[in-house]
């Protein structure tokens, strides 16, 4: 019985000592460096233009009135200001397009280096807007801004999913999501008058964006490209080692080459594969479905109608208008702590309890803030109750569907799959963004307060699907994954590899043997995995 006991002791401590282990100092780095040039910046231009709103209006008042020699009527004035906003999303398009060649052809690491010059021009473009006298420049500026949000939305979670260890692919992809969270807040903060909020200083705030890239670039080159790509795309074997060896920090990386070049032998080849081949590959067609679906409620699901009604559910619950900046820093604060929570416990809990579970939670509480911003005039402490739902809705964004999206583009496809997929994703999520900002307006004006319910029904149709269709996918490698796909798609793992691309096997068959003979293990085995 002791040493029962004593050989269960050993095997946690083992496991604790693995985990502990694969986080090395190199991968956190990586992360934290890709991550404050790539989503942090999305995160910080969503939230960057909302403090400055009426200097630059003013501004675009006074530059066309000393062009035209008259003010800008009122309904120009907001055309122009709903162009500079959702003009971002346009740019975020662009950006998912062309992602997938620029990650094939240079990589994921130097695609995020590369990414900085559009970021650094959009920088440049926006904070010397104001001194050149140009509101096309801040327009343009934002176009080009989102264009970088687009690839950095792509490639990031890419790079994440292809550097970390399958025990801890959950929590270091959702360093994606931290950061854009991180990213608003810092909007936020920078924005305050104390700060960057004041007339003279909004060009500033868009200056800032040259602080990330600029870190970015300087210690991102020191550390190394994915080694799946490395290995699966460039055949370079020795490097792929080195990476490997540089993010577990270990010397002994046979088994994770091995485990890579097992993939590869089931895919057949690495070719980068088409959206249409993608969409037309019947052992994914379930995986696209989910990662649209998942995309979609990400954009869908109502966060953005929060942020439309914070400052005038704050307003009625009596806060003064020049503390309300101040207390909207509490739904900042609440995002960031809710997305870093979800980081810590994804991989105990897993992907589905989050995600099912966060779209759950903001369906009950868009229920309960429907009904008390309807009552809200009836009974003076509702206010204070819409306040509380407004918090819970953003929390319950941001410990699921907030992130695990990304975490699950990145596992459900095979390396040649994978940008491709990221490309989907990527589309859905920005056409989504668009849409909303398009439409919410005139959902909001015709069904005032019960707009929250045309959310609620978008969450519970996510929730139901997710929770048929989604697998777990927690401490999964890619075969696992498709074999819990496998009776859905109506395919074997066999079948796959059979029907993959079949007019491609005699270059896969060179690459695999390639592939094997790279490795010094005596296996030359070629058989079904």
């Amino acid at each position: 019985m002791e040493n029962k006991e004593q050989s269960n002791g050993e095997m946690k401590e083992s496991k604790a000592m693995k985990k502990k282990l694969n986080w090395s100092g190199s991968l956190i780095v990586a992360s934290l460096t890709g991550a404050f040039g790539s989503s942090f910046l999305y995160g910080y231009n969503l939230s960057v233009v909302n403090a400055p709103a009426v200097y630059i209006k003013k501004f675009y008042n006074e530059t066309w009135e000393r062009r035209y020699g008259f003010s800008v009527d009122e309904s120009t004035l907001t055309l122009l200001w709903s162009i500079t906003v959702s003009i971002f999303a346009i740019g975020g398009l662009v950006g998912a397009i062309i992602v997938t060649p620029i990650v094939k052809f240079f990589g994921r690491k130097c695609t995020l280096l590369l990414n900085n010059v559009f970021a650094v021009t959009a920088a440049l473009l926006m904070s010397l807007s104001l001194l050149a006298g140009s509101f096309e420049m801040l327009i343009l500026g934002r176009v080009i801004m989102g264009v970088d949000a687009g690839i950095s939305l792509s490639a990031l979670p890419m790079y994440l999913s292809e550097i970390s260890p399958k025990e801890i692919r959950g929590s270091l992809g959702q360093v994606t999501a931290i950061f854009i969270c991180i990213g608003v807040f810092t909007g936020q903060v920078l924005g305050l008058p104390e700060i960057f909020g004041q007339e003279s200083r909004w060009p500033y705030l868009f200056g800032a964006i040259v602080v990330p890239s600029l870190i970015q670039v300087l210690i991102l080159p020191f550390l190394p490209e994915s080694p799946r790509y490395l290995l699966l795309e460039k055949h370079n074997t020795s490097k792929a080692e080195k990476a490997f060896q540089t993010f577990l920090g270990k010397d002994d990386v046979s088994h994770e080459v091995e485990e890579v070049l097992a993939e590869s032998r089931v895919q057949r080849n690495t070719k980068l594969v088409s959206i249409l081949q993608l969409l037309r590959t019947r052992a994914v067609r379930w995986q696209v479905v989910t990662v649209v679906v998942t995309m979609g409620c990400y954009q869908l699901c109502g966060l953005n109608a929060i942020w439309y009604y914070t400052n005038n559910i704050f307003s009625e619950a009596g806060i003064s208008h020049e503390t309300i900046p101040y207390v909207t820093l509490s739904t900042g604060a609440v995002e960031t702590v809710a997305a870093v929570f979800s980081g810590l416990v994804i991989e105990r809990l897993g992907r589905r309890p989050l995600l099912i579970g966060g779209f759950g939670l903001m369906i009950v509480f868009f229920a309960v803030l429907t009904v008390s911003l309807t009552l809200q005039n009836t009974v003076h402490w509702l206010p204070y109750l819409s306040i509380f739902c407004i918090l819970a809705i953003i929390a319950s964004f941001c410990i699921g569907p907030g992130g695990i999206p990304f975490v699950l583009t990145g596992e459900f496809f095979q390396q040649s799959q994978r940008p491709a997929a990221f490309m989907i994703a990527g589309t859905v999520n920005w056409l989504s963004n668009f849409a909303v900002g398009l439409l919410f307006p005139f959902i909001q004006s015709g069904l005032q307060t019960y707009c929250f319910l045309v959310f609620a029904a978008i969450c519970f149709a996510g929730a139901t699907y997710l929770f048929f269709v989604l697998p777990e996918t927690k401490n999964k490698t890619f075969n696992e994954i498709s074999q819990a796909f496998a009776k859905r798609n109506k395919v074997s793992l066999e079948m796959q590899e059979m029907n993959h691309y079949a007019g491609e096997r005699k270059s896969s068959a060179e690459q695999e043997s390639n592939f094997t003979s790279s490795v010094d293990n005596g296996e030359t085995k070629k058989g079904i995995v």
